[in-house]
Parts: C-alpha cells; sequence; structure tokens
C-alpha cells in the first residue's frame, strides 16, 4: 500500500505549538521511542511530540512491567533520543516513586530536563496537583497521565480499560479539571471510554494525548514496537502500520497521516 507522504517538521515544536494545534482543531502526532535512529527517523516523518517513556522497560528491557525503570535508565534513553531529534517536543517520563513528594519530582524532573526533555510526565490523578504546580511555577512543563495508569498496574488489578462506570468516569473529569488547574500543559488518557475521551477534551484547554480513548483527542501516541508490529501480544488500542507501509519511514508516515486525517484510531481500536 502506497503511504501519503509527510514533510518534516520544519520548525522547533513547543508547549506553544500543541496548545495553538488545539485550539486551530489540528491533530497532532505522538510516538514513544527510545533512540538516536528512531528519533531521527520521526522528526523527518513529522512527529510534533516524541515520548520517551517508562514503557522502555517493557518495550526494550525485557520487564513485566514499567515498575523496575529506574531514573539511570530512563535518563540514558532520553539523552540518546535527544541526540537524534532536534525539533521535535521530547516528553520524558518520571519513573515509578520517583514523584511522591513536590521535593523528589523537582529534582528528578530537573534531571530529564538537562537530559534533553522538553516536558516531564507523571502518572496520576488531582492528588498530583500540588506536584504540578510546584514543577510549572518552576519553569518544567508537566504532561499529566490519567485512566490506565501502568505505574499503578497492581492496585488497578491488571491492563483494564479505566472509567466505565460513572463515578470512575466523574473521578477522571475531575482528575483533569485538577490537574489542568494546578498548571499541566498537556494530558494523556489511556485505555478510557471514546465517549469520556471526548468529554475530558472538549471541557479542556490544554491538549490531549490518547491511547486507547477514542478519536476526539487532540493528538494520539502510539509505542513505535506497535506500529512496527514487534508487540508479540498487541494492545486492542494499537495498530501494525509496517504491514502495510512495507517500510519503517512508511509505517511511521502512514500512522502520521491516519491521525492528522481522522482515521485513526478506527472502531477496532477504541473502547466504549
Amino acid at each position: 500500500m502506497a503511504y501519503a507522504d509527510t514533510s518534516a517538521l520544519e520548525k522547533n515544536v513547543t508547549v506553544l505549538t500543541i496548545r495553538k494545534m488545539k485550539q486551530a482543531g489540528e491533530k497532532f502526532v505522538t510516538v514513544a521511542l527510545y533512540d538516536a535512529p528512531m528519533a531521527a527517523m520521526a522528526e523527518k516523518c513529522g512527529v510534533e511530540v516524541v515520548l520517551v517513556g517508562d514503557s522502555l522497560g517493557m518495550t526494550v528491557l525485557g520487564y513485566d512491567s514499567t515498575i523496575p525503570v529506574t531514573m539511570e535508565q530512563m535518563i540514558y534513553h532520553i539523552e540518546a533520543v535527544a541526540r537524534g531529534n532536534k525539533k521535535s517536543l521530547i516528553m520524558g517520563d518520571l519513573p515509578f516513586m520517583t514523584y511522591a513528594t513536590p521535593e523528589q519530582a523537582l529534582v528528578n524532573a530537573t534531571r530529564v530536563m538537562q537530559a534533553g526533555a522538553h516536558m516531564v510526565k507523571i502518572e496520576g490523578g488531582a492528588w498530583l496537583a500540588e506536584t504540578v504546580q510546584m514543577l510549572t511555577d518552576r519553569g518544567i512543563p508537566v504532561c499529566a497521565h490519567i485512566g490506565l495508569t501502568p505505574q499503578s498496574v497492581h492496585k488497578l488489578g491488571g491492563f483494564r480499560v479505566q472509567g466505565r462506570g460513572d463515578e470512575q468516569a466523574k473521578q477522571l473529569y475531575i482528575d483533569a479539571k485538577s490537574l489542568e488547574e494546578a498548571g499541566a500543559d498537556a494530558i494523556v488518557l489511556e485505555c478510557v471510554p471514546a465517549t469520556l475521551g471526548k468529554q475530558i477534551t472538549d471541557n479542556l484547554e490544554i491538549p490531549t494525548i490518547g491511547i486507547g480513548a477514542g478519536i476526539e483527542t487532540d493528538a494520539q501516541v502510539l509505542v513505535i514496537n506497535d506500529i512496527l508490529g514487534l508487540t508479540p501480544n498487541p494492545p486492542k488500542f494499537s495498530k501494525n502500520f509496517l504491514v502495510e507501509a512495507g517500510d519503517i519511514p512508511g509505517a511511521l508516515k502512514q500512522y502520521v497521516h491516519d491521525v492528522k486525517q481522522g482515521v485513526f484510531p478506527g472502531s477496532d481500536q477504541i473502547f466504549e
């Protein structure tokens, strides 16, 4: 299948860029990846946001979850990605138990930013508001992450869709609003019903980045392993773009195109 070509990024993508894209109703694209060559390719394929996620624990390091990932491992991969990509907005995860207090979060977020990230991502709801405010007050952009939060997988009872019941959906909406009010610059919505993804997106001024959260979010994110069909048991919300495109640049370009044109995610990749 021939893919629709996309241009390399012409300008540096910033927090202001993605905010303006939301305001203009223009979707942006996020890919989770972990090395310099793939980071460079993402820039050439027009990927606005690159996430160096603690998902590397499962995709690269062979762990069963993200919980064993350390700050040192995150720093190593953020530095590699930053060397390979000069124009995408680079987002770096704070791993498990490295932001249990606002003071601890500040120390570790500083390390992530100094390694080359432009924004940090942290998982959790309204309880993180004080932490978000501390970081953003000190000039550190924050992407919040609610819904299925992989660092809490044992508390959640596994990798399960969140927000299906009325009370749970209401709490996630409250969490999103609280995090925005605390100063978050973006928010990831993972594995929530499409209707909830739309409700939260429509009621926030900051952009939402969906993964299994329906097509109405302001952006989509997939892990590079899923895009390239490298995941043995891929999640429902993912799609193998390599099988259609035939090569790695083609797969990335097709993903970019399909997100921007509202083709991905399709009905097979969303939760009701």
